[in-house]
């Protein structure tokens, strides 16, 4: 069994970005890259991650801010915001933190971003360039997290059988579409999904996000299997003990590679975030020029 380690692997993908960020716009006068984050309401797990997304970008040379609105924001708030921030030629990426407080519409407010902007890959432009293999969009941070972290312990993905156990737009849909695109063979799975263990005993990859400690069990993988785990839970005896959704200690000695939590998925999702403003930000400019 060998760990895929997501936190080696996003310090490669940080140096070379810092090193990029460096050469190809400092050194010739050009601003660094900026990203805003908005962040609506007071959710103290959102405060943590948006905490870590400004500390990373610091350490590779992306200015940043952040943008908050109370809890009680109007819709109408919000859009002012993003459109602002849509119009503003010095910031090259928008991420609006989720979840989002319930009485406001997640999926407009995402699509009101610029495609060009959209640095979390989930606006419909970006989605749709993704099913049509158009490698001018910005990919989704975290399933793209998950492919690049296959490619860097070079796990080739032509001709696995894949099974996704999750079907949301931030990780389920758009990793299976980038499975595919990678010639993968995709099963997704949900809660509705009769006979799932007979699923994932097929499977050579696995992948779970479904937020429940311990749900992948010894029994539901076969042997040399490669499990991605994507969950983030506490622990129910200790809240400072962080773990995925996989049975870890009974499931890793029957994989070939799996993913620790912490230090797997996670690390590799910030790297994403911040390679994408750089990417948007590199085509803002060669836009320019044209």
């Amino acid at each position: 069994m060998e760990k895929l380690s997501g936190t080696q692997t996003a310090l490669k993908i940080k140096e070379t970005l810092a090193n990029d960020i460096q050469e190809n716009l400092i050194n010739k006068g050009l601003p660094a890259p900026k990203l805003c984050v908005v962040i609506v309401g007071n959710n103290p797990a959102s405060e943590i991650y948006v905490a870590g997304k400004i500390k990373a970008c610091s350490k590779v040379g992306i200015q940043s801010e952040v943008y908050r609105l109370s809890e009680n924001a109007k819709e109408s708030e919000v859009e002012e915001v993003i459109n602002r921030l849509n119009n503003d030629s010095t910031i090259n990426g928008i991420l609006l933190q989720m979840p989002l407080p319930a009485h406001l519409n997640e999926q407009k407010l995402t699509n009101l971003i610029s495609a060009n902007k959209d640095v979390d890959g989930l606006s419909q432009a970006n989605l749709g360039k993704l099913l049509q293999q158009d490698e001018t969009g910005l990919m989704g941070c975290t399933p793209y997290g998950i492919v690049k972290l296959l490619n860097a312990y070079n796990i080739d993905l032509k001709g696995k059988d894949v099974v996704i156990i999750n079907r949301s737009l931030l990780v389920g849909k758009p990793l299976a579409l980038m499975m595919l695109n990678e010639n993968a063979t995709v099963t997704i799975c949900h809660s509705k999904t009769k006979a799932l263990a007979e699923k994932t005993k097929q499977a050579d990859i696995i992948v779970v996000a479904v937020g429940k400690k311990n749900f992948l069990t010894k029994d539901m993988v076969k042997d040399d299997a490669i499990v991605i785990d994507v969950g983030i839970n506490r622990d129910d005896t200790d809240p400072r003990i962080i773990c995925g959704d996989v049975d870890y200690n009974n499931v890793a000695p029957k994989c070939k590679f799996i993913t620790p939590v912490p230090g797997g998925v996670g690390p590799m999702t910030i790297a994403m975030l911040l390679r994408n403003t750089y990417i948007t930000t590199m085509a803002n400019y060669k836009n320019k020029e044209d």
